[in-house]
């Protein structure tokens, strides 16, 4: 009897913990609400954070024209207009991505062959916005560690026009974005022109 009691005491402790503690063991996933463009003025915020959002891929040395520097780039967006995208193949309104540079190197600790990241080089973010902006998308570069910039948008601007005749999805080079493409695809959203073509810009 008493050996029965001490086990359904401990199954009791067992369930009670998991019952009265849940958010302690399973982080929340980020709102809408929390991870949105914000503005000083005319100016956007640099996004605080921004690696805890979703990763969407990395390329190495990639460029749309001859020459440049080898560094790695990594894309991010929020949590919220991922899931949104996912379940649409439209991106959301107030979506964010934050394009980060960092160097390459191939010397360092154990590596041998191959190359690893390192420092952070610059960071560029890209903003639909349909209320703020009249060209829907607007692009920022933050230099150093600016904690504002200033939006460039419209077609006299070199991004903006390079994303509005190259990008497969939007303003958004899903074509780059492998766990991504095949969700525009479902959903007719892709341009597929755009794979056959040199980048205009």
């Amino acid at each position: 009897m008493t050996r029965f009691l001490l086990v359904s005491f401990g199954i009791f402790l067992l369930v009670g913990v998991v019952y009265l503690d849940p958010r302690q063991s399973v982080q929340q996933p980020a709102q809408r609400s929390d991870v949105q463009p914000t503005y000083a003025g005319g100016k956007l915020i640099r996004p605080a954070n921004y690696r805890e959002w979703v990763f969407l891929s990395s390329g190495l040395g990639m460029s749309y024209s001859a020459g440049g520097t080898e560094l790695f780039t990594n894309v991010f967006v929020p949590q919220w207009a991922y899931r949104e995208f996912v379940a649409s193949g439209k991106w959301p309104q107030k979506s964010m991505f934050v394009l980060e540079e960092r160097d390459s190197e191939s010397k360092g600790s154990i590596n041998k062959t191959g190359h690893f990241q390192s420092d952070l080089k610059g960071l560029a973010v890209e903003v639909k916005d349909d209320a703020r902006f009249a060209e829907h998308w607007a692009y920022f570069s933050f230099g150093g560690n600016g904690q504002t910039a200033d939006a460039m948008t419209g077609p006299k601007d070199t991004c903006w026009r390079c994303h509005e005749n190259n990008a497969a999805v939007e303003h958004t080079f899903v074509q780059f974005y492998p766990t991504l493409k095949p969700v525009a695809e479902k959903f007719g959203t892709y341009r597929h022109q755009v794979e056959q073509t040199a980048p205009s810009r």
